[in-house]
């Protein structure tokens, strides 16, 4: 398989003969109002224009409705005929949006060959998990290729850690930014990120994105990389990308 990270959330994943377009954000950097007053949002630009990323997409997926996962720009850009597939309740507001072909992950589904499967996530704790309402992660299978299980904008909590243990997914994407919202953990930071790359099955590789690209982040690159390595973590366990870095990843035992 082969897996860009353009910004963010936003992946563009070449897998099982499908190219499938996870959480488009195409808005230009500083075009959204900030959260913490720090900077405008998104922080950073595209590393390619909206056009380019959506050479080739035959599959969507939007885990849920915030800004920096399906943002005004691409809901005009991205075309209207293309499969997409959202979590359950965000199915009717996406039609509104002139999209023809939407499919709710209720549990799971199959799409050209590619089994999904929905994987529960909270996106912080107490009052604010409410205030950030309900979001989605997802396992991916298909013949050939890596598991992956793509944690989405949630804290490291009882279900990720039952979904790694009986899934023993090849691959982990993270959402590592640290951001807080009221001063509540919101997606994983550093340690909850090494953590994930301590029960990961042995030949699993953790690949750590989200970061950078907002203001109410908390932990940049760097830091994670720093506290991985303090923290004893093997350089080929834990992969960060930078924006419009292309990884090719297989599985171990291919």
């Amino acid at each position: 398989m082969k897996l860009q990270l353009l910004r963010n959330a936003t992946l563009k994943i070449d897998y099982a003969g499908s190219i499938i377009l996870i959480d488009p954000d195409f808005g230009p950097k500083h075009s959204r109002p900030s959260f913490t007053g720090r900077s405008p949002n998104p922080m950073t630009d595209l590393p390619a224009s909206p056009e380019d990323i959506l050479t080739g997409v035959d599959l969507v997926i939007v885990s849920h409705l915030h800004a920096d996962h399906f943002d005004a720009v691409a809901q005009a850009l991205v075309p209207k005929h293309l499969p997409l597939i959202c979590q359950p309740g965000d199915d009717e507001r996406i039609r509104s949006f002139g999209f023809t072909d939407v499919t709710p992950l209720i549990d799971d589904l199959t799409v050209n060959g590619i089994y999904l499967k929905r994987r529960e996530g909270n996106h912080g704790t107490g009052s604010v998990l409410e205030k950030m309402g309900q979001v989605m992660g997802f396992t991916i299978e298909g013949e050939g290729e890596p598991a992956i299980y793509w944690a989405g904008d949630t804290i490291l909590y009882p279900p990720v850690r039952e979904t790694i243990e009986t899934v023993r997914p090849d691959i982990i994407i993270t959402h590592s930014c640290g951001a807080k919202w009221d001063d509540a953990l919101i997606v994983m930071d550093a340690e909850q990120t090494v953590e994930v790359c301590r029960i990961a099955p042995e030949n699993a590789k953790v690949v750590a994105v989200h970061m950078e690209a907002l203001d109410h982040a908390t932990i940049a690159r760097s830091d994670l990389q720093a506290f991985a390595d303090a923290s004893n973590v093997d350089k080929h366990r834990l992969i960060i990308p930078h924006d419009g870095e292309i990884l090719h990843l297989t599985a171990p035992s291919a």
